[in-house]
């Protein structure tokens, strides 16, 4: 038998790891061989997903605590499973699912299995991808609808943007140098400028 190895992932780096990193040690996964990506599902070019790729070795066991950690794209899913199982001949456990682990059911009845129910979670891992980003798309629709502004907020206009812009149309300074007046970008200038004229 060869070296343990645990992949952990979060989609940001706010969410929490410690569910997936105390399964990973009940595992009994060395702290040393567990690496951790703070990034999306939807594809597997993660850093550390790709360092853990290059130490695995034939005959090493990596355990993940759901599908869904390892990706949430079907079909990279189980490409990456085809890589790990077939090209690297690594064995995978997922911890919360007893019917995907390699080590058991080598024979023919336990691989359709355990193949059957990899392409089911991994499809229901991809939708669950497409559900959350059409309910935050939905959920930004309708706080857009309440009035709700995203992104920052507008910085307050100078006080002497009035006099400068008043010096700019006059043509005594070019646009440039009433920017420089107002300690703004010149392209902040012209866009306050602009929305100042439809008004």
């Amino acid at each position: 038998m060869g070296a343990q190895y645990g992949y952990v992932r979060v989609s940001t780096n706010e969410q929490n790891e410690d569910r997936q990193i105390i399964a990973l040690n009940t595992a009994q996964v060395p702290e040393g061989n567990i690496y951790m990506d703070k990034q999306s599902g939807k594809d597997f070019r993660r850093p550390m997903y790709r360092r853990m790729l290059k130490r695995l070795k034939q005959d090493d066991v990596l355990y993940i605590k759901s599908i869904d950690r390892l990706g949430r794209n079907y079909e990279e899913v189980l490409e990456q499973w085809r890589v790990l199982t077939k090209e690297k001949k690594v064995d995978i456990v997922v911890l919360d699912m007893p019917l995907l682990d390699t080590r058991r059911g080598k024979d023919l009845m336990g691989t359709f299995l355990s193949d059957i129910v990899l392409q089911v979670l991994s499809f229901a891992a991809e939708n669950e991808r497409k559900n959350i980003r059409e309910r935050q798309m939905e959920g930004i629709e309708a706080a857009k609808r309440r009035g709700v502004r995203f992104g920052r907020p507008p910085k307050p206009t100078p006080e002497n943007f009035e006099q400068a812009c008043g010096k700019w149309e006059a043509g005594e300074i070019t646009g440039r140098e009433a920017a420089v007046e107002c300690s703004m970008s010149t392209s902040s200038f012209y866009r306050k400028a602009g929305s100042r004229e439809k008004r």
